[in-house]
């Protein structure tokens, strides 16, 4: 542990680490004896805890005390004093022999320390752990650019007015009476994070006087000196030749089976951490960040980032900033919800419904479905309520602004976040070529514009050509995902009349409900199925497009993954939406697929309990299904691993495995790194926005799936995954970009929702137009009587067409068989000049329906692009504090190099050494 940085001293003794010299020593004289074909295993230990090695043994015989603890933990080489910064693991069987041994002679000619130790299951897995001394550490930190902490930061209060001061003392005795701040950590069980409250510049070792350095050996943290060895594994050289350089490269080509940085030992203590101190980084974070006690406190994101790095600090910041967010977004959502639950038994239309007894409806499906009251839809009314009520439309421009003030101030966050965390100034860079594209276009090379080497060059016309078969195969995917739409359809319209001639009465008298629910399940196991199938295609496409460099592969790779799960996800969504009964036709004329399924129709109460009820159900589902994938795989997989061991070394053997094969036997991170967290919260995203003019109740759902979706991430970080290498990351990418599209999206569709989908736009051309109030200016509930009766057309059953006569005649309702029947639309009666033709009511709902999407789009782009303009994306106090840092900055190298000199100059005049002309 990094005791004298990170403050953890409870239960803890402080350890200062020497570098090993005799390790170095030991290196050089195998290097000078090692054979070809032994795979240098003369540094192989064998995997025995308890023994120490020879040289151990030789350094406390000389009078030289080995730390007994670091020996055991499995966080040091066998002396117990040079601490493994990664490590690397290979089979002996494996045929890549010579490759490893030309890179591990160029690791050792680097610096860098190794030891290797075999698998205490199974003695062909072999670990080679590398250790970086101090020379090598600073030597590449300043080649990389790494900032380090070189003095304290200074504090300025603003000036405080005494009027202000006076209330300021008010406010705080309030405070007293109030919890003192429940959801903050502990002071005392967080470290004090040194790094945070010091300036920071480049490490340089010429001015090594100006950094605080209180131990050299945790000068730099376990993650940033993982970063530093994994730099240098990056150009180490495995064979002759201009392309064989990079552990990447050996991993993919099967040398070496794993590479990682080593966990900071268990994630669990017999110990309280309140009384006895955390044993470690990884023990602080399974305690106050990955633990269900502490769901409701904020996240520890400056210990996040010093042991995972920037990059997933970033995620698990943006992910609790979109989660804060939800609060206001789900409040106003219930709120909303609530709103339909009061109003519920003043709603004028739907006590109409309840009261229709009188009013027969005609059957929705061919033959097989009866008559049914209007009644019967009652509760179906009441439901539609509580979601289509009056407040809706001002929830859906909410949402709209919510989603733009949310990205907006997220910028504002982002870099606060980039200022304390150091990344304002930080540049990636040149990006390596990807040995694919090195492999395919390694014969025609030309000038890198930035480096001045050559390099592999893709000629335009094949570019453009790869790209064009990449879109024709993200555009047969897309028809795939339409004709799984398709099938949805027909089973719908097909199960519809098998429902209604159910034996069961209850599956027969809720028929479409019935179908809604069951084929929204089956959506869902489509849905999941074709994820898989567009992985691989995604994952095809990418790979034949032939990006440069890593960066440009996965932005294609992520914007393929999320166009394909996008439209699978939805495309069903936007057909009840906008399709579903929109183009039935009218009874007697029913428009019918390939001639022969009559399309299924709204339930006489409409179609937004099918919207409300396909969102509620997928978004449960493919919540659930994440979560428990995210967790339960990786749970199942390390359980299965840890059977396997036990049956291998038998059940009456207990063994205590070093730390290196404790993190082996873990779970790696995902091959696309960040991609499926993102993915899933962008998706949750979408549906928390599209079409949250439906369901209010999207954001509440969302906000509890976050707040159990935090632990579960920092759960599998901490204890199920290997250490991921900390990687440096300025922004999420192009994740904001796909948001901000999405937030486009969401203003049209929750316009085509409330004026397509839901009644609001009916009711208000009725309450205007043709109600009680006409004329008059008013729109209240009184206004919407007989609403019901107006927005029904009346049919001559004698009308119907042969194959969709009903077989009962509807003598059940009053003992003669029905002459007519009613159907929602606004057509002439049968008796009519142009019988069944559209009324003048129809053409103003048209109209106003139009009008209303021109007029709503307008008014919340413009809002958003005002919200856009008034925010800035860099806060003023932020400002202030960069510039006043960097003047600060530039004074204190002034003082520190002038006071250096000055130190020089008393030091020579003690020693008679006088200098003329010398400054100052």
């Amino acid at each position: 542990m990094e005791a004298s940085s990170s403050g953890i001293t409870n239960g803890k003794t402080k350890v200062f680490h020497p570098v090993a010299k005799d390790v170095n020593i030991l290196f050089d004289e195998l290097e000078a004896v090692n054979s070809p074909c032994k795979d240098d295993d003369s540094l192989l230990h064998p995997g025995n805890l308890t023994s120490t090695s020879d040289d151990a043994s030789r350094l406390e015989a000389g009078g030289e005390t080995v730390p007994e603890k670091n020996k055991s933990n499995g966080l040091y080489f066998r002396d117990g004093k040079c601490r493994i910064d990664y490590i690397l693991v290979y089979r002996k069987s494996n045929p890549q022999t010579e490759k490893r041994e030309v890179f591990e002679r160029n690791i050792r000619a680097e610096g860098l320390q190794m030891e290797k130790e075999s698998s205490l299951i199974n003695s062909d897995i072999i670990f080679v752990k590398l250790h970086a001394p101090w020379e090598v550490l600073g030597r590449y930190a300043e080649q990389m650019n790494v900032r380090m902490p070189f003095r304290r930061k200074i504090y300025y209060l603003p000036r405080r007015y005494k009027f202000m001061s006076r209330i300021d003392k008010q406010i705080s005795r309030f405070r007293r009476w109030l919890p003192k701040k429940p959801m903050r950590l502990d002071k005392e069980t967080l470290p004090d994070l040194e790094e945070n409250d010091c300036y920071t510049a480049p490490f340089s070792q010429q001015r090594i006087h100006h950094f605080i350095i209180h131990n050299k050996d945790t000068f730099f943290n376990n993650a940033t000196r993982s970063r530093i060895v994994h730099h240098i594994l990056q150009r180490i050289k495995y064979e002759e030749g201009k392309n064989k350089i990079g552990l990447n490269r050996l991993l993919t080509n099967g040398s070496y089976e794993a590479a990682f940085p080593l966990h900071e030992g268990s994630y669990r203590s017999k110990n309280s951490i309140r009384t006895h101190g955390a044993e470690n980084h990884r023990h602080l974070l399974y305690e106050c960040w990955a633990s269900w006690g502490v769901w409701y406190k904020y996240q520890p994101l400056d210990l996040v980032r010093r042991y995972f790095g920037e990059k997933i600090g970033l995620y698990f910041a943006w992910l609790g900033w979109y989660t804060g967010m939800l609060f206001p977004a789900a409040f106003i959502g219930l709120f909303v919800f609530l709103y339909g639950v009061i109003t519920l038994d003043h709603c004028q239309v739907s006590k109409e419904v309840c009261q229709a007894t009188d009013i027969i409806m005609c059957p929705v499906c061919d033959k097989y479905c009866p008559f049914m009251r209007l009644s019967d839809s009652c509760v179906y009314a009441k439901v539609t309520h509580l979601f289509d009520n009056g407040a809706t439309v001002f929830f859906a421009v909410f949402m709209a602004v919510w989603a733009t003030v949310f990205l907006e101030f997220w910028k504002r966050r982002r870099a606060v976040i980039a200022y304390d965390w150091d990344l304002i100034d930080w540049e990636e860079e040149e990006e390596e070529i990807r040995p694919q594209f090195e492999a395919k276009y390694s014969k025609k090379e030309r000038m890198n514009p930035i480096s001045g080497k050559p390099e592999p060059y893709q000629a335009f016309a094949d570019k453009c050509s790869r790209l064009i078969v990449s879109a024709s195969g993200i555009f047969f995917m897309i028809c795939v995902v339409i004709a799984a739409v398709f099938g949805i359809v027909i089973y719908r319209v097909v199960t519809v009349s098998t429902f209604a001639a159910f034996k069961w009465a209850l599956i027969r008298n809720n028929s479409q409900v019935a179908t809604t629910g069951t084929a929204v399940c089956i959506n869902f196991c489509i849905i999941m199925l074709l994820n898989v199938l567009y992985e691989k295609v995604a994952l095809l496409l990418t790979n034949l497009e032939q990006p440069r460099t890593e960066s440009e592969w996965e932005n294609s790779f992520t914007l393929k993954m999320f166009l394909f799960q996008f439209v699978n996800l939805n495309s069903s969504t936007f057909y009840i939406a906008f399709f579903l009964g929109r183009f039935t036709g009218h009874p007697g004329a029913y428009l019918r697929l390939i001639n022969r399924w009559r399309l299924e129709e709204c339930h006489p109460s409409g179609c937004l309990i099918d919207l409300c009820m396909q969102m509620g159900i997928i978004m449960v589902l493919k919540q659930t299904w994440n979560n428990f994938m995210e967790l339960g795989y990786p749970l199942i997989q390390n359980w299965w691993t840890r059977r396997k061991v036990r049956q291998e070394r038998g059940p009456e053997r207990k063994i205590s495995f070093p730390q290196w094969e404790k993190d082996y036997n873990l779970q790696p991170m995902n091959a696309y790194g960040l991609f499926d967290e993102y993915l899933e919260m962008i998706l949750q995203f979408g549906f928390t926005t599209i079409f949250v003019a439906a369901f209010p109740l999207a954001p509440l759902l969302a906000l509890l799936n976050n707040i159990i979706e935090i632990r579960l991430d920092a759960y599998k970080f901490v204890t199920q995954w290997r250490r991921p290498l900390a990687s440096r990351a300025k922004d999420i990418g192009i994740w904001y970009g796909i948001l901000e599209g999405i937030g486009i999206l969401s203003v049209i569709t929750n316009a085509f929702v409330i004026a397509i989908t839901s009644d609001f736009i009916p009711r208000l051309v009725y309450a205007y137009k043709y109600g009680p109030c006409a004329g008059q200016g008013e729109a209240g509930q009184k206004c919407m009587v007989g609403y019901v009766n107006a927005s029904l057309s009346v049919f001559r059953i004698s009308d119907f067409e042969n194959r969709s006569e009903p077989e009962s005649d509807g003598s059940e309702f009053s003992g003669t068989p029905l002459k007519y029947c009613r159907y929602r639309d606004y057509r002439d009666p049968p008796h009519s000049l142009v019988p069944y033709g559209y009324t003048l009511q129809f053409w103003h709902v048209l109209a106003a329906r139009l009008a209303f999407i021109i007029v709503f789009e307008h008014l919340v782009f413009c809002i958003k692009h005002l919200i856009s303009y008034l925010i800035p994306d860099l806060p003023k106090d932020l400002r202030d504090r960069m510039r006043r840092e960097k003047y600060l900055i530039q004074e204190m190298m002034y003082e520190a190099e002038l006071e250096r000199l000055q130190k020089e100059r008393k030091e020579r005049k003690k020693n008679g050494k006088a200098h003329h002309n010398e400054w100052p």
